[in-house]
This record gives structure tokens, sequence and C-alpha cells, in this order.
């Protein structure tokens, strides 16, 4: 089964310095139909004005995976970790059994358009920790390129959950395949472009949920990159 979630369907919040889409329930917008896939629990597309951000706030028991699109996002927690994320550097901070921090937009005239991922971990008071990696763009050019699993592989980073996720970008002529094991739950987001998946024309901000099939495949795209979440 294949079921599909249309950008303009997702919930939306305006607060001047910070505009975002919610793919699932979170802070204000409460959709019963769309609480978590799996262990999948938010996916927020932001965009932070510049010189503005999250000030100093608590997260605990949840992995948390920030993947920036443009811009820079700079992060310092309560572990003494600190860094900027760009494009192409993907931060994984496991909130475990608590952990303070801000993000904030150290531009003075850039918006930085992000999205932000949780993932329920496979188990609670875990220590909290913090992992940021760069990932060329050549390794994500009409390829899966692995940025968090469980064992982390191939240099991914360590999430602490049955899950992996992916990213690809793809255009014109270009295919992709991901061939799906058994009672496998995969969740492929659309981050921008555009592109077709299993016969469904995606746009920037389209999912398409896979139950009980054994393959994604990808083509016709237009400046596309997505993500895939793989989980059991």
């Amino acid at each position: 089964m294949m079921v599909l979630r249309k950008a303009a369907e997702r919930g939306y919040a305006q607060h001047g310095w910070l505009e975002s889409w919610h793919s699932f329930s979170f802070a204000d917008y409460n959709d019963p139909a769309h609480v978590r896939f799996g262990p999948l629990r938010v996916i927020n597309e932001d965009i932070v004005q510049p010189g503005t951000g999250f000030g100093t706030h608590g997260h605990r028991d949840m992995e948390i995976l920030t993947y920036v699109l443009s811009g820079a996002l700079r992060h310092r927690d309560s572990t003494g970790s600190s860094g900027d994320i760009r494009y192409g550097e993907v931060q994984m901070m496991s909130a475990g059994t608590g952990v303070q921090h801000s993000e904030v937009n150290p531009s003075p005239d850039e918006a930085v358009h992000l999205l932000q991922i949780w993932i329920m971990p496979d188990r609670q008071g875990l220590t909290p920790g913090y992992q940021q990696k760069n990932f060329p763009l050549e390794n994500k050019l009409a390829r899966w390129c692995l940025l968090a699993s469980p064992d982390a592989a191939q240099g991914s980073l360590l999430i602490h959950q049955d899950a992996r996720v992916f990213a690809a970008r793809l255009n014109g002529a270009e295919t992709l395949d991901y061939q799906i094991t058994a009672r496998r739950k995969i969740y492929l987001h659309v981050a921008r472009g555009s592109l077709q998946a299993n016969g469904y024309a995606l746009v920037a901000g389209d999912a398409l949920m896979y139950t009980d099939e054994a393959v994604v495949e990808l083509s016709a795209a237009r400046e596309a990159e997505v993500l895939l979440f793989d989980m059991g």
C-alpha cells in the first residue's frame, strides 16, 4: 500500500522570524491521522530569518536529525557541543536523559532553510550525544547516500533505532530504485524539486508512505532531492 501526503496538507505556522510546515502533529498543529509513521515522529520544514532562531530549550528521549538545505544553522548544547551546520552536513543529537540546546541563524542577511526530523529511540534513558558529519554532494548524485543507521554503517551517523536514513539527488533521465525488505516501512520525503515515484507525481514537501511494498522507483526528476526512511 502507498499513501500520498501532499505538501499543502501539512500543518503550517508563521511566526515572523520562523515559517514552518509540519508533516506530523506538532505544537498547535494536531492531526490524529498524521501523528507518526512507525518511529518517525516529526518532519518540520523550517525557514529561519537572519539573526533569529530557537533559544535554549530542552528535549529528552528523542533522536533529532537536522538536514540543512541552504544557509547555516548554529548549534550549541549542554553536552558542550557546538558548530555551524550547512548544506551537506548532517547533525544527529540523541536527547536521551535530557539535553538543552539552541539553534540560531548566524547570518545577518540570509535565511536558513532546513528539515528538523525526530525519530523515536528504541529505548529511553540514553546518554545524550551529538554527531555532525559532512556528506559530499557526489555521494548523493543518482545514488542512495546513507546518512544514519543503527550500526553506523558506511560511515553514517549512529541512530538508536531500527531505522536507516538516506538522501539522493536526481535530475533529468536519471532513475533510482530502492528494494524494500519484507515488513519494512518506507517514508519518502521530497526536500526540493520534483519527480515521479511509483507513478505518483511529487513536488517539494510531498511524501509517499510505503507499507507492504517491494520497491521504491524514482524517475523523471527535475532538480530533485529526496530523503528516504527505512524503518522496522
